[in-house]
């Protein structure tokens, strides 16, 4: 953490002034630049308050600004925030949950100049990147699956679009094609085989936006955004506490957040190792997580959604290949990268991971079945 002696003075204000907008008590004490994400960026800022007793306590907040290059519609996500953050606190009054601060105007949100800056409550908690335990990995899917559950009688079409065609795996298919055409930094050439895998997997990545579409699958409210990093557990007992990073939560299909935890979670390596030849599906996670997300929706879930979980993890990774792919085509302008080939190596680890799991489809299928069968 930052100390008052190591602050940069001209962050430490603004922080500080954004905090007044916010109406947050107490003098401003101290920042840490918290480095996670891929998109936003996000300060821990802490506060000197009053415990009680009149002994000295610090309370910390969250604060982000929000990259609008990445959400272009700022303030219809804060809307969405707001319904969906109200509609839990609700229905679970006296547990755990998300609250984003507002300012004199009733907004959750603070638009300063070209910065656009939102505030929250912050958890003392601890998150994973990666996990093996297996009994957090069942949590983490509990956590999505009564998230889920939580919002399946709130209405999805009271939920703004923010960034359209997210899951649309049609259009982002369309559009990486398009950006090879123009190639407006010459690296066509040498993802010339990633490329020509993706294209030969379109129709079977692309076949739950076709389902949708044709009105096979309902849609419902989706995280959108189903990492295990996005789960917060007590640092003790590792039990799950919140859901966060509710950014992309919009109307989606129950398969966007099955298969992009998938993605994430039972890759044998991070999604931007390197070393492609390690990536693949760990079946032991997929059936941990499986059985943790249907305990929560089973009863829930139509037919043709339970059928196209384990499908959907393939999906998300051909998915996921062609935004990697297409921001490195543009100049890696999105994901946040740390060196010049980052999101290449992204795009080749989630091939990787694809092209394992249709191997083991009918081993995924089977495990989706029996957690079904037993909790619905």
């Amino acid at each position: 953490m930052a100390t008052n002696n190591e602050m940069n003075p001209q962050i430490a204000r603004k922080l500080q002034q954004i905090g007044k907008v916010f109406n947050i008590p107490g003098p401003f004490f101290s920042y840490e630049e918290i480095k996670m994400g891929n998109v936003n960026h996000t300060y821990k800022v802490n506060y000197i308050v009053d415990d009680g007793s009149g002994m000295a306590k610090t309370k910390s907040y969250l604060l982000q600004r929000i990259n609008t290059y990445a959400f272009q519609y700022p303030v219809e996500l804060m809307e969405n925030i707001d319904r969906v953050t109200q509609h839990i606190r609700q229905k679970r009054p006296h547990s755990l949950s998300l609250y984003f601060y507002h300012t004199d105007s009733g907004a959750n949100f603070l638009m300063d100049g070209d910065d656009f800056w939102r505030m929250s409550n912050y958890v003392p908690s601890v998150t994973f990147n990666t996990c093996d335990d297996i009994h957090v990995i069942k949590s983490t899917g509990e956590a999505f699956g009564e998230f889920q559950t939580l919002l399946s009688d709130f209405a999805a079409d009271q939920l703004f679009y923010t960034i359209p065609d997210f899951h649309n795996t049609r259009k982002r298919y369309e559009k990486l094609k398009a950006d090879v055409e123009a190639d407006p930094c010459g690296r066509v050439a040498e993802v010339r085989e990633e490329l020509n895998w993706l294209l030969s997997v379109e129709d079977l990545a692309c076949k739950l936006t076709d389902m949708q579409l044709a009105g096979e699958l309902p849609l419902r409210v989706a995280h959108n955004d189903t990492k295990i990093n996005n789960v917060l557990f007590d640092q003790e007992t590792l039990a799950p506490l919140v859901v966060i990073d509710l950014d992309t939560v919009m109307p989606g299909l129950v398969g966007h957040d099955f298969g992009d935890a998938i993605r994430f979670a039972a890759n044998f390596v991070a999604e931007d190792c390197p070393e492609i030849e390690q990536a693949g599906l760990n079946l032991n996670v997929f059936w941990a997580f499986a059985e943790g997300f249907l305990q929560k929706t089973a009863s829930e879930l139509t037919e043709n959604e339970v059928n196209t979980l384990a499908l959907s993890c393939f999906v998300l990774a051909c998915e996921l290949s062609t935004r990697f792919l297409d921001d490195y085509i543009l100049g890696d302008k999105y994901f946040k990268i740390k060196s010049p080939q980052h999101n290449l190596e992204r795009t080749r680890c989630q091939i990787a991971l694809a092209k394992d799991m249709l191997k083991k489809m009918d081993a995924m299928n089977a495990i989706v079945k029996d957690c079904w069968e037993r909790f619905r």
